[in-house]
């Protein structure tokens, strides 16, 4: 993610649009590390959020309310004393550091005017929200640095504050060309990083995307360009950040698929495998963004335990499948015993008392062969020896190949429970193939024997000529979308060899248009292992074609028929119905 000093200066502009000259009217704080503050603004009533959490600092204005605790921590009550009903009268961002710095104007306990200043710094573990005077000392903070956690700044109640310039970085708002050219020549490392370790404010995707524009090897040392590719690179990077200096910014969100990949205030032209959701406000971006990446975050949390039954049962069956294939092997030559003793019975007659070996015509290939032979024993005694080893192996055989079939059934059921996991968007989902799994025998059901019923449906999409298209999320909704919703006549599409989604088109009767099946087969490819695949394999078929294998696992389908396309997983376009 790229909250880099181009966000904040982002930030920065709209919230002077939307705050400034507004009065804090409310002033909450959540969690230990957050702040909401109401602000009743010229343009309205707006919340500002503001998180310094080391995990995932954030500020942004937002339409949610959050519950806050009985009893007001210190610093919310600080803050209250201060500057509940001060009006904000100025907010910048020093240079293009990740800071946020709000003026604000009130009345102090003489009733004279006075100005204090909250400071939100977004630097990752070391983010912070200060609390100053107008002559920059500290009265507070919402987290405490000391000199044994840092030694290059304290943040304590009295000490000056002040942006601690460890890295020596140039201002990229302010950087001549000759500045720009003895600061990237001066780092012996790839271009890319050389931009995002000179510079406030760039973060590595910044970095790329100004490699990306200018049409220079992001991999090439700096000291080996030309002079003249020199200044191609800063009048890129000049006209980069004029859209930083005259506030025009492009707040967007870059999809793979649904899953939101970076977020950014400018555009990034070097993600042409992304598909890109532009927005009228930062704020929308991060609190879309944000929300999205931390339901995904917290489903993969939550399956955690059951990606690990389901991991260790694919090893196991994995091991099985690879012990049975080579005890398989070994069956491989047991038709030659049967021939060895039918030529010993045909042959051995005239066979010497104590013969090691008998030579004899193949009339099956119509070559000799050497039969090995135990001298000890008839030869009679040797034919019924080849012959019980014949009967053995082929025993094994049999046997084998139906344990194959059973493990390999086993394999690739587990590899679709675990297409769905990937899949899953909601608790419910993962209930669901929970409950997959206890009647699968793979997990027990504690606590009580009764399986609890979870409502739960497939994903519902809209093609472009109005057709509704449904997505099974596990293999209980695949058999039930396939065998009890879809019609004889609707068609249903599953990407091939592949475990995954079935999907199904509702035809109403009709005959599809070539654009729906496209995206039906666009679905099947996202929702499938294959998902991320230039060129995914679809066998689609109409429903009334697909059959339930007798004793078949849940969502195994059997058809003999069907038609095929080659098509990419990218459904950024297809709407997503209710």
């Amino acid at each position: 993610m790229a909250f880099d000093g181009i966000v904040v200066a982002n930030l920065a502009l709209e919230l002077r649009n939307e705050l400034l000259n507004g009065r804090i009217a409310k002033i909450a704080q959540p969690e230990a590390d957050e702040l909401l503050l109401t602000i009743k603004a010229p343009a309205g009533q707006r919340r500002l959020y503001l998180s310094a959490s080391a995990s995932l600092p954030l500020i942004y204005l937002t339409e949610t309310n959050k519950p806050s605790p009985m009893t007001a921590p210190n610093f919310c009550m600080l803050l209250r004393k201060h500057i509940a009903n001060g009006r904000i009268v100025d907010i910048f961002q020093p240079k293009m550091e990740r800071i946020i710095h709000f003026t604000i104007e009130h009345l102090d306990e003489m009733g004279d005017l006075c100005r204090k200043d909250l400071i939100v710094e977004i630097m990752g573990k070391h983010s912070n929200i200060i609390f100053c005077t107008e002559d920059g000392t500290v009265i507070d903070s919402i987290k405490h640095v000391s000199a044994q956690v840092s030694s290059v700044r304290e943040i304590l109640p009295g000490r000056t504050y002040f942006i601690p310039d460890t890295m020596e970085k140039a201002d990229p708002l302010t950087v001549t060309g000759k500045e720009f050219s003895a600061v990237l020549s001066a780092r012996p490392v790839p271009l890319s990083k050389a931009i995002y370790t000179s510079f406030t404010g760039i973060s590595p995707v910044t970095a790329e995307e100004i490699c990306y524009i200018t049409g220079i090897d992001p991999v090439l040392p700096p000291r080996e360009l030309s002079d003249d590719v020199m200044l191609h690179l800063y009048n890129q990077f000049s006209l980069y950040f004029d859209g930083v200096r005259q506030g025009k910014f492009t707040p967007s969100i870059y999809y793979q698929g649904k899953e939101p990949k970076e977020f950014s205030a400018l555009p990034l032209s070097h993600f042409t495998e992304y598909s890109c959701t532009t927005f009228d406000s930062i704020s929308k971006v991060l609190e879309t963004y944000y929300a999205t990446k931390n339901t995904i975050t917290r489903i993969r949390q939550k399956s955690t335990d059951l990606r690990h039954i389901v991991l260790t049962a694919l090893e196991r069956n994995r091991k099985k499948y690879d012990l049975q294939s080579k005890q398989l092997r070994d069956t491989e030559n047991r038709g030659k015993y049967k021939v060895y003793g039918e030529l010993i019975n045909v042959y051995g007659y005239d066979l010497e008392k104590g013969a090691k070996k008998l030579e004899a015509l193949n009339y099956y290939t119509n070559e000799m062969i050497s039969i090995p032979l135990d001298d000890t024993m008839t030869p009679q005694e040797n034919a019924q020896r080849y012959f019980n080893k014949y009967n053995k192996q082929k025993r094994t055989f049999e046997a084998l190949s139906k344990l194959i079939e059973e493990t390999s059934d086993d394999i690739r059921y587990l590899e679709s429970v675990q297409t769905a996991l990937d899949i899953a968007r909601s608790e419910e989902d993962l209930a669901q193939i929970k409950d997959e799994l206890i009647d699968a025998g793979y997990m027990k059901r504690r606590f009580t024997k009764k399986k609890i019923k979870v409502k739960n449906q497939p994903l519902h999409y809209i093609s472009s000529d109005g057709y509704h298209i449904y997505v099974g999320k596990n293999n209980f909704q695949n058999e039930d979308l396939t065998f009890n919703f879809a019609a004889g006549n609707d068609w249903w599409f599953h990407a091939k060899q592949a475990p995954g989604s079935h999907v199904i088109v509702k035809s109403n009767g009709d005959e599809l248009p070539d654009r729906t099946f496209e995206e039906a087969g666009k679905l099947a490819a996202y929702y499938s292992s294959m998902r991320g695949t230039d060129k995914v394999e679809i066998d689609y078929v109409e429903k009334k074609h697909v059959k339930k294998p007798k004793g078949g696992k849940p969502g195994f389908v059997v058809y003999y028929t069907n038609y095929s396309l080659v098509i990419d997983s990218d459904i950024s376009d297809i709407k997503e119905g209710e």
